[in-house]
């Protein structure tokens, strides 16, 4: 029993790996630059509403052996033909986002160049290479320890940044008016902790578990997999809030939109608090978390656009997986090709793109989980119904709100 529970474990932290990216790295440390602790409720709030839309993707594969998608289908073709048009239209974006902070961090730590084109496109076929070699799994386990480095790391320089700071407190609350605040706003609720199609890839990564694994993986340790991935995203999240606010805030120096630039100061908050010493160890822990998500993203969402195609038209291509590997290469490369000098409005397209189609994900998940496709006693109580329509509202009224600001 002990020894099945074990093997379950590793879907939450794979998530984890994926969330902890663009969302912490870039959006919590700005959100504390700009705003103070004057974002903590937002961040906190998003959490719990988005909370129960990402558990229903272990839940859904644990109860049915099935990915979401498959369940999407069972609700309706045109459901998958919405979704299939959505992760086209944000994949590539999604992926340029990531790998452009990526490239920045790569350009600073190893410095050969600075041309982030080229990075990016470096950082893209050594992702590539990994998965055709078949190393993902190697990377999957180095990218606990690799968390847990920057967990560390992190908790480290903010506890410094807390005892050095002579300035008092302040926590009060902002609710951000003006279109560029506020769009900053639906920005950072958007991919934090992560854009919620994310899920998906949760429910793809548990049914793929299950296949390496001789006991099926029981809803109870699937779900405590997932909060042990979710409360990690959630704790760093803070973390880097924190950060932002206590080295950044009213301190004149305003972050770059230049994606080198960006990764300078970012891990100059780490050697501020922590000694010029941890450079090096900052910067590859960085470097290394944000090449995790970039490898991450470049094999879901080709794995997601792959099964999509195949419950749409009843048919398997050979090589559908690498097909869309090479597409999303592509499309990618050609995004940062005119975008590469304005890091902040890629990630800004990217984040409210996946704000905007949350509550589209949100509405399927619930409906899924809750209907006659899961089996009843795997179904969610109460409390957590409850939650999740609260959380929907939250999403639609958020959304409007942004529209109508516009």
């Amino acid at each position: 029993m002990r020894k099945s529970f074990l093997q379950s474990l590793g879907p939450g932290l794979l998530f984890a790996g994926a969330a902890i990216g663009v969302s912490h790295l870039v959006q919590s440390t700005r959100a504390g630059a700009d705003f103070g602790f004057g974002l903590i409720w937002a961040l906190l709030l998003v959490h719990l509403f988005k909370y129960p839309f990402f558990q229903f993707g272990p839940r859904y594969a644990a109860a049915t052996g099935e990915t979401l998608l498959d369940g999407y289908k069972k609700l309706g073709k045109g459901v998958l033909i919405v979704y299939y048009i959505l992760n086209f239209a944000t994949m590539f974006t999604i992926q340029a986002a990531v790998t452009i902070v990526t490239a920045g961090l790569a350009s600073q730590l190893f410095g050969f160049t600075n041309d982030l084109v080229l990075w990016a496109t470096i950082l893209m076929g050594i992702s590539l290479i990994f998965l055709v070699i078949g190393k993902y799994k190697l990377l999957d386990n180095l990218m606990k320890y690799i968390i847990v480095i920057l967990t560390i790391s992190t908790i480290v320089a903010v506890s410094m940044a807390l005892f050095s700071t002579k300035d008092v407190f302040d926590v009060t609350q902002i609710i951000p008016s003006g279109t560029v605040e506020l769009t900053f706003l639906i920005a950072f609720l958007g991919w934090m902790p992560a854009p919620l199609d994310i899920s998906i890839w949760h429910s793809i990564w548990s049914v793929e578990k299950d296949k390496t694994t001789v006991l099926k993986t029981q809803r109870t340790a699937a779900i405590f997999d997932f909060n042990v991935g979710y409360i990690s995203a959630l704790f760093l999240g803070m973390c880097f809030l924190l950060l932002g606010a206590l080295v950044m805030y009213k301190s004149g120096e305003n972050f770059s939109n230049k994606a080198g630039i960006f990764a300078n100061q970012l891990i100059d908050l780490y050697t501020k608090n922590l000694g010029e010493f941890s450079y090096i160890f900052i910067a590859i822990a960085a470097f290394t978390t944000m090449f995790s998500t970039t490898i991450t993203a470049l094999d879901a969402s080709p794995r997601a656009m792959n099964r999509t195609t195949k419950l749409l038209f009843n048919k398997e291509l050979k090589y559908g997986y690498w097909f869309w590997i090479i597409f999303l290469f592509i499309g990618t490369f050609l995004i940062l090709q005119y975008f590469m000098d304005n890091m902040g409005f890629l990630v800004k397209v990217a984040t409210i793109l996946s704000f905007l189609t949350a509550p589209f994900y949100a509405i399927l998940n619930y409906k899924l989980i809750t209907g006659k496709h899961t089996p009843k006693e795997h179904r969610p109580g109460i409390y957590l119904r409850i939650l999740s329509i609260v959380g929907i509202l939250f999403l639609i009224g958020f959304s409007i709100w942004f529209l109508m600001s516009l």
